[in-house]
Protein backbone atom coordinates (compact mmCIF):
# COMPACT_ATOMS: atom_id res chain seq x y z
CA UNK A 1 0.00 0.00 0.00
CA UNK A 2 2.74 2.45 1.19
CA UNK A 3 4.71 1.38 -1.97
CA UNK A 4 1.76 2.25 -4.11
CA UNK A 5 1.12 5.59 -2.52
CA UNK A 6 4.96 6.16 -3.44
CA UNK A 7 4.65 5.57 -6.82
CA UNK A 8 2.43 8.18 -7.23
CA UNK A 9 3.92 10.48 -5.80
CA UNK A 10 7.31 9.72 -7.74
CA UNK A 11 4.83 9.75 -10.82
CA UNK A 12 3.75 13.22 -10.39
CA UNK A 13 7.23 14.76 -10.01
CA UNK A 14 8.02 12.56 -13.40
CA UNK A 15 4.92 14.42 -14.45
CA UNK A 16 6.20 17.51 -13.42
CA UNK A 17 9.65 17.44 -14.85
CA UNK A 18 7.78 16.24 -18.18
CA UNK A 19 5.50 19.46 -18.53
CA UNK A 20 8.86 21.49 -18.05
CA UNK A 21 10.93 19.78 -20.60
CA UNK A 22 8.58 18.49 -23.09
CA UNK A 23 6.54 21.86 -25.32
CA UNK A 24 2.75 20.89 -25.39
CA UNK A 25 2.29 20.02 -21.96
CA UNK A 26 1.05 21.99 -19.23
CA UNK A 27 0.08 21.55 -15.21
CA UNK A 28 -0.97 23.77 -13.00
CA UNK A 29 0.39 22.53 -9.74
CA UNK A 30 1.49 19.81 -7.82
CA UNK A 31 -2.18 19.04 -7.05
CA UNK A 32 -2.62 19.19 -10.80
CA UNK A 33 0.11 16.63 -11.38
CA UNK A 34 -0.66 14.25 -8.29
CA UNK A 35 -4.60 13.80 -9.56
CA UNK A 36 -3.03 12.79 -12.95
CA UNK A 37 -0.93 10.54 -12.05
CA UNK A 38 -3.50 9.01 -10.08
CA UNK A 39 -5.63 8.61 -13.21
CA UNK A 40 -3.01 7.59 -15.29
CA UNK A 41 -2.27 4.67 -12.80
CA UNK A 42 -6.15 4.06 -12.88
CA UNK A 43 -6.30 3.85 -16.46
CA UNK A 44 -3.50 1.94 -16.95
CA UNK A 45 -4.81 -0.66 -14.44
CA UNK A 46 -8.35 -1.04 -16.25
CA UNK A 47 -8.41 0.59 -19.41
CA UNK A 48 -4.94 -0.64 -21.03
CA UNK A 49 -5.39 -4.31 -20.56
CA UNK A 50 -8.96 -4.51 -22.64
CA UNK A 51 -7.31 -2.31 -25.30
CA UNK A 52 -4.41 -4.33 -25.68
CA UNK A 53 -5.96 -7.28 -26.00
CA UNK A 54 -8.32 -5.64 -28.57
CA UNK A 55 -5.29 -4.23 -30.71
CA UNK A 56 -3.49 -7.62 -30.58
CA UNK A 57 -3.86 -7.91 -34.49
CA UNK A 58 -2.40 -4.30 -35.52
CA UNK A 59 0.54 -5.23 -32.57
CA UNK A 60 1.54 -8.50 -34.41
CA UNK A 61 1.65 -6.47 -37.34
CA UNK A 62 3.55 -3.99 -36.56
CA UNK A 63 5.81 -5.97 -34.13
CA UNK A 64 4.96 -4.19 -30.65
CA UNK A 65 5.25 -0.58 -31.80
CA UNK A 66 1.60 0.04 -31.48
CA UNK A 67 1.99 -0.38 -27.99
CA UNK A 68 3.73 3.33 -28.08
CA UNK A 69 0.67 4.70 -29.65
CA UNK A 70 -1.70 3.06 -26.89
CA UNK A 71 0.17 5.06 -24.06
CA UNK A 72 0.24 7.86 -26.34
CA UNK A 73 -3.52 7.75 -26.05
CA UNK A 74 -4.03 6.71 -22.58
CA UNK A 75 -1.73 9.64 -21.73
CA UNK A 76 -3.82 12.22 -23.71
CA UNK A 77 -6.98 10.63 -22.09
CA UNK A 78 -5.60 11.35 -18.67
CA UNK A 79 -5.12 14.57 -19.77
CA UNK A 80 -8.75 14.97 -21.02
CA UNK A 81 -9.50 14.14 -17.14
CA UNK A 82 -7.66 16.13 -15.21
CA UNK A 83 -8.17 19.40 -14.72
CA UNK A 84 -5.42 21.19 -14.57
CA UNK A 85 -3.17 19.20 -16.85
CA UNK A 86 -3.23 19.83 -20.62
CA UNK A 87 -1.60 17.93 -23.07
CA UNK A 88 -1.19 19.69 -27.14
CA UNK A 89 -1.17 16.92 -29.17
CA UNK A 90 -0.45 13.73 -30.56
CA UNK A 91 4.03 13.95 -30.19
CA UNK A 92 3.51 15.39 -27.27
CA UNK A 93 1.50 12.73 -25.62
CA UNK A 94 3.84 10.03 -26.89
CA UNK A 95 6.71 12.15 -26.02
CA UNK A 96 5.11 12.73 -22.78
CA UNK A 97 4.29 9.23 -22.55
CA UNK A 98 7.38 7.52 -23.30
CA UNK A 99 9.54 9.50 -20.61
CA UNK A 100 6.61 8.88 -18.41
CA UNK A 101 6.96 4.84 -19.05
CA UNK A 102 10.91 5.06 -18.55
CA UNK A 103 10.32 7.05 -15.52
CA UNK A 104 7.36 4.25 -14.33
CA UNK A 105 10.07 1.64 -15.31
CA UNK A 106 13.40 3.01 -13.75
CA UNK A 107 11.20 3.16 -10.05
CA UNK A 108 9.72 -0.04 -9.95
CA UNK A 109 13.35 -1.28 -10.17
CA UNK A 110 13.89 0.65 -6.88
CA UNK A 111 10.58 -0.07 -5.31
Amino acid sequence: MIATIVKVVLLAVVLMGVAQFVPGITIVNFYGALLAALILALLNLLVRPVLLILTIPINILTLGLFTFVLNAILFALAAWLTPGFAVAGFMAAFIGALIVAIAHWIIDLFI
